[in-house]
């Protein structure tokens, strides 16, 4: 799925079946609870602009716009993509979303680094990165969020290959298979969080949560 050209019913079916099984294993409701930490300290009377980056289906951010709704919150949501039918799907989806838009674009870009926010979301998506590659990304969300970054991610444990592997067996295609197997491989050990939360100079919390990802958050404010 990192063929960013890629289009058609496999991707689709992938990027459905990648949204139901990061539900299934507890992803969604670990980056809730961190926007509900993290805006703990901010008034509701304004508006909170969230940017997801490599937002797939957009099903995170539709939690998120629920979860602003049930909670009294203004939010502005933004996804972002660099596959075109990856977004076009998603604002198919997200219809009934008018707090939501998306926007094909490479967050490694000139134009993705004048973006600003308040906060910058980012849910299996920073370990597409290599390290040095990840931290610079890091240092420009923090440099244009107002209020801070959450960050939801895959902890590398060989248990966590083997069970994604059997899931997937029955419940994915090929592709889904293949692409969150590599994903595990390529994710992180806490000591890499670790090492990249000291070269920043915001307070941050690194949570290991269930299934095999870490909660990290950095709050600005």
């Amino acid at each position: 799925m990192d063929d960013l050209d890629m289009s058609g019913e496999t991707l689709i079916n992938s990027l459905d079946q990648l949204a139901n099984i990061n539900k299934w294993l507890g992803g969604n409701k670990t980056t809730i609870d961190s926007l509900k930490t993290i805006l703990k300290t901010n008034p509701k009377d304004k508006t909170i602009s969230i940017v997801d980056l490599g937002c797939g289906n957009g099903d995170m951010l539709r939690k998120v716009a629920h979860f602003g709704r049930k909670n009294g919150y203004k939010f502005e949501l933004l996804g972002i993509d660099a596959n075109q039918a990856t977004i076009d799907y998603a604002i198919q989806l997200s219809a009934n979303f008018p707090e939501i838009t998306y926007k094909k674009e490479d967050v490694l870009s000139k134009e993705f680094a004048t973006h600003t926010y308040d906060i910058a979301m980012c849910t299996l998506f920073l370990h597409h990165f290599e390290d040095p590659i990840a931290l610079d990304f890091i240092q420009t969300l923090l440099k244009n969020a107002k209020i801070g970054v959450v960050i939801n991610d895959l902890h590398r444990h060989w248990l966590a290959y083997y069970l994604f592997k059997l899931l997937t067996s029955v419940f994915g295609n090929e592709m889904t298979r293949e692409d969150g197997l590599t994903s595990i491989l390529k994710a992180f050990k806490r000591q890499d969080l670790d090492r990249f939360s000291k070269k920043i100079n915001f307070k941050s919390t690194i949570t290991w949560r269930w299934a095999f990802r870490y909660q990290w958050i950095i709050n600005k404010t």
